[in-house]
């Protein structure tokens, strides 16, 4: 029997650094569509720094897999806390001298810096045992909970901080939580499997990627992390073109955050109980509830219902994608087929995040939330052939 000692350490850690890291993110969501209105005349672009937030992520999976295979997780989550402080920073500046470039390129490097925090969720199972998996997959997500209230809550602190360079002070904010994650990660055990698993070894890559539970595991993971972001990217943007004020449109992506974590002290047991299928369809279904929300009206209520629904549905599918993908891999597997799993779902929240931007420019809101409905009727068709699948094989 596994003893989960170190794994529920480690949890515990990961959580904290979470919490830390998830700030990140909500920092360049709340405000990079805004800065980039604000800094180049070519509307269409505005959201690009949050696009290149996503990029960053996708072209920093495969990377930072490999640095924490060959280094460990420890020194790896440190390497990428010193990114985080960089790209904070980078971001700051391009504010202050009022550079677009300079900006985006903060928001790209903090991109890379959130591919290490993405990975906690995975490195927290890494000597979990079947039974804790998707409770220390949880537990790190729940950590985001204090990053939903942490991020935006900077926003508003700090967005005045310096004197004529409006919003320069929350990126330095950012800046700061990286530097505290540094600390955070420091406290990390060794898990036991690592020292067993082998440098090579295990199936080809192109073998576990044709199997049909991964590609199901990667679709809903793509697709429930490739629509959360298309609609938030977009929702301040809409909300301050439908009227609404900066500080509103950030305690929105305040309560969406915590829809996105809030749900995660109960979703481990969730899916103990009703099995990782039915949980991530639920999690579809409520997705697509928040376009409807959307569809209905753009009163401040509308909004902020619509972002909570797409919170919590991101919450239940995300999970519940995370923990088929771990059935998918043998521990020599692990570090290659996560890496995987996660360029390909955020190579496409990068798209998704740039295409929100673009389709608000020339469609508006109401054609955001119409794109919803697509992609979550071919996933919860995918995840229903696969539980008859299963109960076939059974």
């Amino acid at each position: 029997m596994i003893d989960d000692r170190v794994a529920r350490h480690n949890a515990r850690v990961l959580a904290v650094a979470q919490a830390l890291g998830g700030a990140s993110p909500a920092i360049i969501v709340s405000l990079g569509g805004l800065v980039g209105q604000m800094l180049h005349e070519d509307k269409s672009l505005a959201t690009l720094p949050v696009s290149l937030l996503q990029v960053g992520i996708a072209v920093g999976a495969i990377p930072a897999a490999m640095l924490m295979r060959s280094l460990g997780r420890r020194t790896g989550y440190l390497i990428g806390g010193t990114i985080g402080v960089a790209g904070g920073a980078a971001a700051a500046l391009g504010v202050a001298l009022q550079s677009f470039a300079l900006f985006c390129v903060g928001t790209a490097v903090s991109g890379l810096y959130a591919a290490f925090v993405q990975s906690y969720r995975f490195a927290a199972t890494d000597s979990a045992s079947a039974a804790f998996k998707a409770r220390a997959i949880s537990w790190v997500m729940a950590g985001g909970l204090a990053g939903g209230v942490i991020g935006p809550q900077a926003v508003i602190w700090t967005r005045d901080l310096v004197p004529q360079a409006m919003f320069a002070g929350s990126f330095l904010a950012q800046a700061s939580l990286a530097l505290l994650t540094i600390l955070v990660v420091a406290f990390l055990r060794p898990a036991p499997v690592a020292i067993h698993v082998m440098r090579g070894g295990g199936r080809t890559l192109g073998d576990i990627l044709r199997q049909p539970r991964f590609l199901v595991a990667v679709a809903a993971g793509l697709v429930s992390y490739g629509l959360m972001s298309f609609v938030m990217t977009a929702a301040p943007v809409a909300m301050v073109g439908c009227g609404h004020p900066v500080g509103a449109a950030a305690l929105g992506i305040q309560w969406h955050v915590l829809a996105m974590y809030g749900p995660s002290f109960f979703t481990g047991g969730l899916i103990n109980r009703y099995g990782k299928e039915r949980v991530t369809a639920l999690g579809l279904t409520l997705i697509a509830a928040s376009a409807a929300v959307g569809l209905l009206g753009i009163s401040l209520g509308h909004f902020w219902l619509a972002l909570v629904l797409l919170g919590v549905g991101w919450n239940l599918s995300f999970i519940g994608a995370t923990t088929l993908v771990t059935d998918c891999y043998r521990p020599e597997e692990r570090a290659r087929v996560q890496a995987a799993n996660d360029f390909l779902v955020f190579g496409s929240v990068a798209v998704a995040s740039f295409s929100s931007g673009q389709l608000l420019n020339a469609g508006g809101w109401e054609a955001v939330n119409w794109l919803v409905f697509p992609p979550v009727a071919v996933v919860l068709a995918l995840l229903l052939w696969q539980g008859r699948r299963t109960e076939s094989m059974a």
